[in-house]
């Protein structure tokens, strides 16, 4: 089969891909089309956990077409019951002649093994085809299989001179409300929320996902999808009234022993610690074993300037608005003075765009990605 052919429908399962990349977590993206005689007779996405997978809509609609056709599939179709039947099986069933995937799964439940059972019936199976693109839909699954982590966005507002708020802690607001509009979209995307104590002291936010019809399609089921608030508190300082403890999922996030009495209904998870903080790393591992594949970090200075010391984040979007706060504002990361400037952190700017009177930079680490890699 001619690779452009394959690229094309390719294409096109990565755009129904997208279109679930707010409401699938704690499973993938992934989109799927049924191609014969070169058009495509069938096409599906994930839409959400529990429901069927992207293989077996595009299957469905395809109906009887599906015998002898080619199915394309932006992730190695999954060969094991989980909430869902197996995919690999269905595809047999159904008849399918060739199967083409993007990405290969890196869940060690299936890694590989749904590739094997199509061969073994017989089918003949194209795998990478367009894998940078198709890895690019799946990144916080990648992450939490290969590296025990989910993908870490950070999120940041600034004014021109790097400021985040007034010298009295005024922040509201820096950004546009097309800005804050799209941070929105940004909670949407991810499995769960993570913000320190400090936030919640100074600024109470509720910090859940608040979409319009005009923002998403189904923007209520979006919404009301489950997202964990995690409050990095080590000694408990949260007040009862607080805005996140009104949702039933927050859980804060403290130290051993010492904090072990609390009146809060709220799950509270201890953790390691470390410079007498809740250590980082550890959390992000325990994040990836409740299945949070993608993880945003809205906070302040503080946590914000550890997270990015450590290099523990993935992306840092970053907002900036065309506004003058003055040295004495609060300045964007608390971040320890370099000795030399060669030691400063190499990141690379990945977009930039206009977002109402702001611009939005998204970067990433040149340094992480290298050891990543």
């Amino acid at each position: 089969m001619n690779a452009n052919f394959d690229e094309k429908f390719m294409h096109q399962a990565i755009q129904l891909a997208k279109k679930g990349r707010f409401s699938t977590h704690p499973n993938p993206n992934v989109g799927s089309v049924v191609v014969k005689d070169g058009e495509i007779v069938g096409q599906g996405f994930h839409l959400r956990a529990g429901l069927k997978h992207a293989e077996i809509n595009a299957l469905e609609q395809a109906g009887d077409k599906s015998r002898g056709s080619t199915l394309y599939v932006t992730l190695e179709p999954c060969s094991f019951q989980g909430r869902t039947p197996a995919c690999a099986k269905a595809i047999i069933n159904a008849g399918v002649d060739r199967v083409v995937v993007g990405t290969i799964d890196p869940d060690p439940r299936n890694s590989g093994r749904g590739i094997e059972i199509l061969r073994e019936a017989g089918i003949k199976v194209t795998t990478n085809c367009l894998k940078a693109e198709t890895s690019q839909l799946v990144k916080g699954h990648i992450k939490k299989f290969r590296f025990g982590r989910p993908f870490v966005r950070l999120k940041l507002a600034m004014s021109l001179d790097g400021k985040t708020a007034l010298s009295g802690g005024e922040s509201k607001w820096i950004t546009s409300k097309e800005a804050r509009s799209d941070v929105q979209k940004l909670r949407a995307m991810s499995s769960a929320i993570v913000t320190g104590v400090g936030t919640v002291l100074h600024d109470d936010p509720a910090l859940t996902v608040r979409l319009h019809e005009s923002d998403l399609p189904n923007s209520r089921e979006i919404a009301s999808l489950e997202r964990p608030v995690y409050v990095l508190d080590s000694q408990l300082r949260t007040p009862f009234q607080s805005k996140v403890l009104e949702s039933p999922s927050t859980v804060l996030v403290s130290l051993g022993p010492d904090s072990l009495g609390h009146l809060y209904d709220n799950e509270i998870l201890y953790t390691k610690k470390k410079s007498g903080r809740v250590d980082l790393a550890t959390f992000l591992s325990e994040l990836a074993k409740r299945e949070h594949s993608n993880v945003l970090f809205e906070c302040g200075a503080t946590l914000a300037g550890a997270l990015v010391e450590e290099q523990l984040f993935d992306e840092i979007i970053l907002y900036v608005a065309p506004k003058l706060l003055g040295d004495k504002a609060k300045s964007l990361l608390m971040l320890p003075e370099l000795a030399r400037m060669s030691d400063y952190e190499r990141l690379e700017i990945r977009d930039v765009r206009k977002i109402g009177d702001d611009f939005r930079v998204i970067l990433s680490s040149k340094d992480k990605r290298v050891k990543d890699d």
